[in-house]
Formats: structure tokens, C-alpha cells, sequence
């Protein structure tokens, strides 16, 4: 029995004899007898049943810690009971390495503390990925073992201590996500798509003069799922949106777009890249770009999940107010870039561009461009929705169909029969 402990059992008795007089000193001993005494700092003290005592005998702490990984075959990075995610993954390496304990990854959030900074979609890599978490950090040589419980494809490349409060997520200053794509999905409608097409400077300067239209901030509504226009989260700051000097890999040429803002919503970079693509081709126009951010519903393509990577999180306002306070350390993983790099040269883009040439994602996705009418519905105002506009479509294409004409038909012309099925499929009953 510890002295603490003995002081406690022996409290009673000394209260009775007048053993201390000392009212502070009797005030802090009737307090020891409520809760479980704590250590200094963060460690989070539990009062554990003895038998627990001996499976977890490790100090608990906030950490932040840097995953990369290969999107490929994953339904996303969220735990979806049922469904192969990087989180179920992970938790499993985090149990069988011994750092947290195996009830404490039913309720992550409330047993360890964990947050994602990002949660991204399905089939989407990342480069520079970060959760915040409490886990055990005696265990020895716990960030081997964490990884050798993990698919190659998954790395847990390092571990920093945090302050208690810290969340990966509500912490982050901004994202910077990059996206990879053959440069024929820029290819104006009036050139065939073809593999060997190869983009020219004056295609380039317009994709250019497209995404710098996206910086500021805007109403995103019409750029994920579930969001009224008059809903403020909807709105969102985008910092940066460029593209790199395309290069070839394997015969097809490619192009790097990177966008950096605050924060994204689900889909909302699919969806900026691909209506980029869409007025690129001519089949929107920068009015369409405009309305977009308006009240209106604006049908919005969204382009493939496999050229998307998250490429690095940055904690600026965190790093400057803890970031060199002597006791905690600046998320900062500069220290970690070769390693990082070597992970995209070995897993993330040998992925995209193996996918792209044997499964021509990104080919059969621009096939469906035509489909998208591109055009807007009113908002009602009512909170029910938009004015539905799949009638009055419907029966503009009839009314093509029923002329005669010999003129020759346009891609989006030629499939035109196939929008008409949808519309009949879609329309309301």
C-alpha cells in the first residue's frame, strides 16, 4: 500500500482525533477520498479495476500522428462498419501493437480522443495525412509495431506530442491537395480524345484563367451533397489553384493541378476539376462557374477520385502559439519528406497511373460529360428544394427529335438518347 493510500484509509480516524488541524490539509485529503489522485501534466488518470491495472500499466497521451497511404481498394479513410476503410486498418495495427486498448476503437472519439484532418473519399490517397489521438506511449517501439500490423500501402511515418485540446482536424490553418490527370481530359470537344493527345500553351493558359476564378471565398453549395445554399458552412476560402508543366509516363502525358484553401467540403475538389474540364471541352461556359456559386441548383460533374491526393496539412496558428513553448513540439513533418516522396514514387502514383492506363478511369468518365445539362434550377425558397426542370428537358429533346434534319450530329447531339432515357428514368411520377 502506497503512503497515499494509507493516508486515505487512515482518514476517518485521524478526522475523529483532531489529527489535523489543519483545515486546508483536511479540505485536500476529503477530496483524495472522492476521486483518484493525478499526476502533474496530461496524463490522463482513470481509476482502473486491478486486473485492468495490470494490462495497461502506460502512461496515456495526446499525440499527432502522420499517415500516408494508397487509396486504391479503400471506401475511404472514415470507419465504416462493414466496409474496408484506412481507419478500421489502422485501428487494428493501434490495437495489435498494444498503444490503445481494443474497447477504446468502438468510441474513438470519446475513448481516445481521435480526429481526422481530413476525411477523404474513396480510392483518394494521401501524402500527408494527420489524426490526433491518446494513446499508450511506454510501450516499446510502438511506431514498428504499429506498422508492421499494417499493409504496405498503409505507413504511420512519425508521432508528436500535443497539448490536451489539440484536434487534427479544428487545429489545421489550411490543405493542400493535389490532382493528377492525363491532360486529354482538357482536349477541346472539337479534337478527338485520343492518348497520344498532347495539351498546347493556349489549352494550358485556359485551364489557368478557369481555376484562378475559384480563389476567394464562395458559396459551394452546388459543389457537394446535402447543403442549402443558405447554409454558411457552405461557404469556403480557397487560397491557391494551379497547374503544373504537364510531363509523360508510359505514353500518356499528364498535368498536376494543386489547390490549397481552408477547408473542403465532401467532393468539392472532384467537383471544381470537373467542371474545369466541362468548360474546358465546351460543354459549359464561365457563366456556368458563376451561377454555381448563386442560389440556383447548377448540375456539377465531378471528375474521378483517383487522381486525388491529399498532399500536406499546415498548422501555422498552432505552431506559432505551442509550437516552441519547450514542451510541446511544432506539427511540422519537413523532417520526414524523403520518406514521403518515396512513398509516392513507390505506392501513390504508380497506382494512378497503372489504374489509368489498364481501367482508362479518367477515358470513360469523360464520356459522361454530355450527360450533364449544365443547366440551373431555381431555388423554391420554401427549404423543400429546387423547381424541377426534368419535364421542361425532356420535352426539348422531343422537340429535336421530331425535326427533320440532315445536319451532322455532335458528340453531345449523339448522345442525346441516352440523356432522354435518364430524364424518363428520373422524372417524377
Amino acid at each position: 500500500m502506497s503512503v497515499d493510500e494509507r493516508i486515505v484509509a487512515d482518514l476517518p480516524v485521524a478526522l475523529e482525533s483532531g489529527a489535523f488541524k489543519n483545515e486546508v490539509e483536511c479540505s485536500k485529503l476529503e477530496l483524495s477520498q472522492k476521486r483518484p489522485i493525478e499526476d502533474v501534466g496530461d496524463f490522463e488518470a482513470k481509476k482502473l479495476k486491478p486486473e485492468e491495472d495490470k494490462l495497461w500499466p502506460f502512461r496515456k497521451k495526446k499525440l499527432a500522428m502522420l499517415l500516408v497511404y494508397s487509396g486504391k481498394g479503400y471506401l475511404g479513410m472514415q470507419k465504416n462498419t462493414g466496409f474496408k476503410t484506412i481507419e478500421s486498418d489502422l485501428f487494428d495495427a493501434l490495437v495489435k501493437a498494444g498503444v490503445v486498448r481494443p474497447d477504446h476503437i468502438e468510441q474513438p472519439g470519446a475513448k481516445m480522443g481521435f480526429q481526422r484532418a481530413a476525411r477523404t473519399d474513396k480510392g483518394v490517397s494521401a501524402a500527408g495525412q494527420v489524426v490526433s489521438l491518446k494513446m499508450f506511449v511506454d510501450v516499446d517501439q510502438a511506431l514498428k509495431k504499429i506498422n508492421d500490423n499494417l499493409p504496405a500501402q498503409i505507413r504511420v511515418l512519425g508521432l508528436k506530442r500535443t497539448t490536451k485540446g489539440f484536434d487534427a482536424k479544428n487545429g489545421c490553418s489550411y490543405r493542400t491537395y493535389i490532382y493528377i490527370t492525363p491532360t486529354f481530359a482538357f482536349a477541346p470537344l472539337e479534337e478527338l480524345v485520343k492518348e497520344d493527345y498532347r495539351i498546347t500553351e493556349d489549352v494550358c493558359e485556359n485551364v489557368r484563367g478557369i481555376i484562378k476564378m475559384y480563389t476567394g471565398t464562395h458559396n459551394f453549395h452546388n459543389f457537394t451533397s446535402g447543403k442549402k445554399p443558405n447554409d454558411p458552412s457552405a461557404k469556403r476560402y480557397i487560397m491557391e489553384f494551379a497547374v503544373g508543366q504537364p510531363f509523360v509516363h508510359d505514353g500518356l502525358e499528364y498535368v498536376v493541378l494543386t489547390v490549397r484553401g481552408q477547408s473542403f467540403m465532401m467532393h468539392q475538389i472532384r467537383k471544381m476539376v470537373g467542371l474545369t474540364m466541362a468548360i474546358v471541352r465546351g460543354f459549359a461556359n464561365m457563366d456556368t462557374l458563376k451561377r454555381s456559386w448563386e442560389v440556383e441548383k447548377v448540375d456539377v460533374p465531378k471528375a474521378p477520385g483517383l487522381g486525388l491526393v491529399l498532399d500536406k496539412l499546415h498548422y501555422d496558428a498552432y505552431n506559432k502559439r505551442f509550437g516552441n513553448d519547450g514542451m510541446h513540439e511544432a506539427i511540422d513533418w519537413s523532417q520526414y519528406k524523403d520518406e514521403i516522396e518515396r512513398f509516392k514514387e513507390e505506392f501513390i502514383y504508380p497506382t494512378i497511373f497503372a489504374t489509368e492506363k489498364n481501367e482508362k478511369s479518367m477515358l470513360k468518365w469523360l464520356a459522361t460529360l454530355p450527360l450533364h445539362d449544365y443547366e440551373y434550377k431555381i431555388y423554391d425558397g420554401s427549404g423543400q428544394g429546387y423547381a424541377n426542370k426534368l419535364q421542361e428537358a425532356k420535352l426539348l429533346l422531343v422537340s429535336e427529335k421530331s425535326s427533320e434534319t440532315s445536319e451532322v450530329k455532335s458528340p453531345d447531339q449523339e448522345a442525346k438518347p441516352l440523356v432522354d432515357r435518364v430524364i424518363e428514368e428520373t422524372a417524377p411520377t
